[in-house]
């Protein structure tokens, strides 16, 4: 795909989303409205995407990879607007979660192994995972398996970036943790397994809890730790490349 310009990726993405949207919600049986959903999520993506990679590729296959864990996210939440979907059709969804999940170290394992890494990339690949998380829980919480606190462990990390728009000095880099990593794992492990309709609600409940701890208690040691040090140089905003 070298030479096209980043239309053609996003073109290529739009197809693949509103097909995705289509076989997850049967939309042969007169189910449209997930598939107008998900379009609209990826248009939305699509827009962000042209507006600060004006007439330039996506940059490898890194990124490519991401962009298509991002169709799956948008596919996902566009079956929101069915909520019961999560419930009927709890295999399909479950499948293309795992792919997500799959997809994700397959993006990271492309930037090293073709020396594609940049700022760009790891910001994308982060905020692909965050909105995963997000369309998850508001999946648990729409289609009656899990109550609404459970939208505490989506909307963690978008609070995060909107209050460094606030207070600058969360926007610092945060020092390698390997306790992230963990955290990251209890989520992808926890989420994906409380989407199965026949779980116990006390088991579902308890993984929820765990995973909400954990991240709750994770990002209040990155806030400790950039409150400290909040004094020690200007923040580093990020740019794209």
């Amino acid at each position: 795909m070298k030479g096209k310009g980043i239309g053609f990726d996003l073109g290529a993405g739009a197809i693949l989303t509103a097909g995705l949207s289509a076989w997850l919600a049967e939309a042969w049986r007169g189910n449209g409205w997930p598939v107008l959903g998900g379009v609209a999520a990826y248009t939305l993506l699509a827009a962000i995407l042209a507006h600060i990679r004006p007439d330039r590729t996506l940059s490898g296959w890194a990124n490519r990879v991401t962009l298509l864990r991002a169709v799956i996210v948008c596919s996902l939440a566009g079956a929101l607007i069915e909520p019961d979907l999560f419930r009927e059709r709890a295999g399909a969804v479950i499948a293309l979660t795992l792919a997500a999940l799959a997809l994700d170290g397959l993006d990271g394992w492309l930037a090293r192994r073709f020396d594609e890494s940049s700022a760009f990339g790891a910001r994308f690949d982060m905020e692909t995972d965050a909105a995963l998380i997000l369309v998850l829980c508001a999946a648990l919480w729409l289609s009656g398996l899990a109550p609404a606190w459970v939208l505490a462990i989506g909307l963690m990390r978008p609070v995060f970036v909107l209050a460094g728009l606030l207070l600058p000095w969360l926007s610092r880099p945060l020092p390698d943790r390997f306790r992230r990593k963990l955290v990251c794992v209890v989520q992808v492990g926890a989420l994906p397994t409380a989407l199965l309709p026949f779980l116990p609600e006390a088991l579902r409940a308890t993984l929820l809890a765990g995973a909400l701890l954990a991240l709750t208690i994770s990002f209040a040691l990155d806030t400790a730790w950039l409150f400290r040090h909040r004094r020690a140089s200007q923040p580093t905003q990020w740019r794209m490349p």
